[in-house]
């Protein structure tokens, strides 16, 4: 703000503005965002694996594996950003399967707490699973028309799906 104020003629401000000091809180270290990743990541490793111990209470692993997906996905913010994260996402590549994962991962949530649906829960499960793989995939060079490749040969289809 203080370029376009000189552009027009006009004084800077002297005193900081909100949005520069909120600027300057986010700003991390790179050690710091070292450790905000590893624990994150942590985190989100510990959750999945205690939800595959909690397999028989849909509830549980429900609330456990979306938790322990929100806090992997989430680590990457502090490498790259949360905004580049973010940004990212919701590329054009990425839109469809990003509104899936999190879609999936509401649905999983809803249908485990609201519903108490243990097929409700596992088939949004297998969707949230499918779509966080189609979403890393997006992030490999070519990785989706491989793996689409070999899903056709394996399964025999001979359309274009992929």
């Amino acid at each position: 703000m203080d370029k376009v104020k000189l552009m027009v003629g006009m004084e800077p401000s002297a005193e900081p503005e909100l949005l520069d000091e909120l600027n300057n809180c986010f700003e991390l270290t790179r050690m710091q965002r070292l450790y905000g990743f590893c624990i994150t990541v942590f985190c989100g490793i510990v959750c999945s694996f205690l939800a595959s111990l909690m397999w028989l209470n849909p509830r549980k692993f429900a609330i456990l594996y979306t938790l322990g997906n929100v806090l992997s996905l989430g680590s990457t913010g502090f490498l790259t950003g949360f905004w580049n994260q973010l940004k990212n996402m919701f590329k054009g590549t990425r839109f469809v399967a990003t509104l899936v994962y999190l879609g999936a991962m509401v649905m999983t949530l809803v249908s485990a707490c609201y519903f108490q649906s243990f097929g409700m829960t596992l088939v949004f499960l297998g969707v949230q699973w499918c779509a966080l793989v189609w979403y890393c995939l997006s992030y490999i060079p070519y990785g989706r028309q491989m793996v689409g490749g070999c899903l056709k040969s394996c399964f025999g289809g001979s359309g274009d799906m992929f």
